[in-house]
């Protein structure tokens, strides 16, 4: 029974990158590798693809989080701190839980970010639910970014 893990995205199945990985025995977070060469816009939002989904638990998401030392080197940040991947994401209509990263450069010439590169980490985690939600009505997932009102 698969409990949680990693995919490559049908458009990006034949491309020659790592799936994510901890890099030691106590590390939290799963190293997530550019499958493609990249360059951040200076004063802009930036939508980066990972090419990587991933599936788990109903209770469970996977935080994503840009590495300390990218963020620190290269003066990026996440526009909202920490992404957080939902279990319905995985393979979604929209976009087959294609995982992207908003990063945003805060410097005022572009960054170029290679293929291969340790961008960000991701980390499942557990959650909890309020009394009552099992009984209140829900809506099914029907898309990618920002799918959910």
């Amino acid at each position: 029974m698969r409990i949680r893990g990693f995919e490559k995205v049908t458009e990006y199945a034949e491309v020659d990158f790592l799936l994510p990985v901890r890099k030691t025995n106590y590390s939290a977070g799963y190293d997530f590798y550019l499958p493609e060469d990249v360059v951040l816009k200076a004063g802009k939002v930036n939508i980066v693809p990972t090419g990587i989904k991933a599936y788990m638990q109903d209770t469970e998401y996977l935080g994503m989080h840009l590495r300390s030392s990218i963020a620190m080197k290269m003066c990026l940040t996440m526009i909202n701190n920490q992404g957080i991947i939902d279990s319905d994401y995985y393979n979604n209509e929209d976009n087959e839980g294609h995982i992207k990263l908003l990063i945003y450069n805060l410097n005022d010439h572009d960054i170029s970010l290679n293929k291969g590169e340790r961008v960000a980490q991701g980390i499942f985690y557990p959650f909890l639910l309020a009394d009552g939600d099992l009984e209140s009505q829900k809506e099914t997932r029907s898309g990618g970014f920002g799918s959910t009102k």
